[in-house]
């Protein structure tokens, strides 16, 4: 088995396991309370989103060849809250995921140890894409907590629901062990 092609692959499960969890929260959040702040210096889920957004597109277009800060990108602008809709919301949240994933799917294991740049700054592709998987559920575990606050006690929980684990780790050890595998669907 080829350790490269394996950290490929589980590297896109973990992507798209935040990306999922970033979308169960904001599934549960009226469209208004996606453009809540508590004051100047705190961040909307909406502004989070978009930040993700310019860093994606920024960080995974034309990844191989060209610096991860993108010329074109207005990093600041990203914490500006001018989307207005949970459409245009989710349209950027998608767009900025597409792209992310369509770059790991082209990527093969020689890829791995490629240096590419960020800000200047080289990194082998596996650095870059463990980088990155430090930064996103950062910013994904930012959107569940806001919306975790904002949902309070009709909050549906997106893990084990609290004083629920004796009865999860039932469950669980007392299936033969297993290994997770994802369908096509999970990771698309």
């Amino acid at each position: 088995m080829d350790m490269n092609q394996v950290f490929l692959e589980t590297a896109e499960k973990q992507f798209m396991y935040y990306k999922q969890l970033g979308e169960r929260a904001m599934e549960q959040l009226e469209t208004e309370q996606l453009f809540h702040t508590w004051n100047e210096d705190t961040n909307s889920i909406a502004v989070i989103v978009k930040h993700l957004w310019g860093n994606m597109l920024s960080r995974w277009t034309d990844v191989l060849t060209t610096d991860g800060e993108k010329p074109w990108r207005e990093r600041d602008a990203e914490f500006v809250g001018d989307f207005h809709t949970r459409e245009e919301l989710l349209f950027k949240w998608e767009e900025g995921w597409n792209c992310l994933l369509a770059a790991l799917r082209s990527l093969t294991p020689d890829h791995l140890s490629q240096i590419i740049y960020i800000r200047n700054e080289g990194h082998t592709v596996m650095e870059a894409i463990m980088r990155q998987l430090a930064h996103y559920p950062y910013h994904v575990g930012q959107i569940v907590h806001t919306a975790k606050l904002l949902k309070e006690s009709s909050w549906n929980s997106l893990s084990i629901p609290r004083n629920g684990s004796n009865s999860y780790n039932e469950g669980k050890f007392t299936k033969p062990k297993t290994r997770k595998h994802f369908t096509e669907d999970e990771l698309r």
